[in-house]
């Protein structure tokens, strides 16, 4: 019964692990996706206010 516990806890630490790869691979893809879109928007102000000064 001990083995049987000891097997569940490590298949739960490794569960736990794969997890948390995948949130932060999610959170970068996410981070990724905000700067580009500041970035283009950021782009698009400066064009703008550009060329009203023009």
């Amino acid at each position: 019964m001990t083995n049987t516990s000891e097997a569940n806890k490590e298949r739960n630490r490794e569960i736990a692990h794969n997890e948390e790869a995948k949130q932060v691979t999610g959170s970068v893809r996410v981070s990724t996706w905000a700067i580009a879109v500041a970035f283009i928007i950021g782009g698009i102000l400066f064009t703008l206010g550009w060329l009203s000064l023009r």
